[in-house]
């Protein structure tokens, strides 16, 4: 069986879903400290030809508290901003009317907490991309936080019986693979090919959130060549 742990982000970029799509089953990794201005509250979509961040609000967020202790704003006027924002940046795409309304339902899902409503997003996006990678919600079911780095990764492994421990070749330096290879999981890094597609004008912007992807292309075109399985 092949493992994936990740982090929740809101509406990530799309190697984020090839990882998904390259294993059995991908656990939600929300009892860690949340990280200021990292991706697990915010993305950036294409905007005026250059990269637009937009922002979920949170209240009280600190890197001393974890991802599921966290909340969104009870104000809701976010919600409709970042859709404006989102139908200005791309009513003109080719996909505009399907995959607008997948990110109309993402963002206006109603939830609270943090980590319950980034793992709605993951979810509703994993189903429409038709992935079949089995979601586990929370890592906090795994019980372990007293262990730390690999070492917690590598138990979370040992419960599910993985037989592979899977992540972005962005994470080599953080695991060691003597370690997971004594405990019998193989270890691998999937780097996964340059995306590159049509945009609005001639000169490309990598890396921006899945909406881009999808307000671009066609879900055959995706899942044949961007998710190869």
């Amino acid at each position: 069986m092949r493992l994936a742990v990740m982090q929740p982000y809101f509406l990530p970029y799309i190697g984020y879903f090839q990882l998904m799509a390259a294993v059995d089953k991908f656990v939600i990794y929300d009892d860690v400290n949340f990280i200021k201005r990292g991706w697990v509250n915010r993305n950036r979509i294409l905007l005026y030809g250059r990269a637009h961040s937009i922002v979920i609000p949170l209240q009280s967020a600190s890197q001393n508290r974890r991802i599921n202790e966290i909340e969104l704003v009870s104000e809701r006027s976010w919600r409709t901003r970042m859709l404006k924002t989102v139908r200005h940046a791309y009513s003109k795409a080719p996909q505009f009317e399907n995959v607008f309304a997948l990110v109309s339902t993402i963002v206006n899902f109603d939830e609270d907490n943090l980590s319950r409503y980034l793992f709605n997003t993951l979810k509703s996006i994993r189903d429409y991309l038709g992935i079949k990678t089995e979601l586990v919600p929370t890592s906090a079911i795994y019980a372990n936080r007293s262990l730390k780095g690999q070492t917690r990764i590598l138990d979370i492994c040992r419960r599910e019986r993985a037989s592979v421990y899977l992540n972005l070749s962005g994470g080599e330096e953080l695991y060691g693979e003597d370690i997971f290879c004594a405990d019998g999981v193989a270890l691998r890094f999937l780097a996964p090919p340059e995306i590159r597609y049509r945009q609005f004008g001639d000169s490309f912007q990598p890396n921006l959130s899945i909406v881009d992807v999808l307000m671009f292309n066609p879900i055959k075109k995706i899942t044949s060549i961007f998710l190869p399985t």
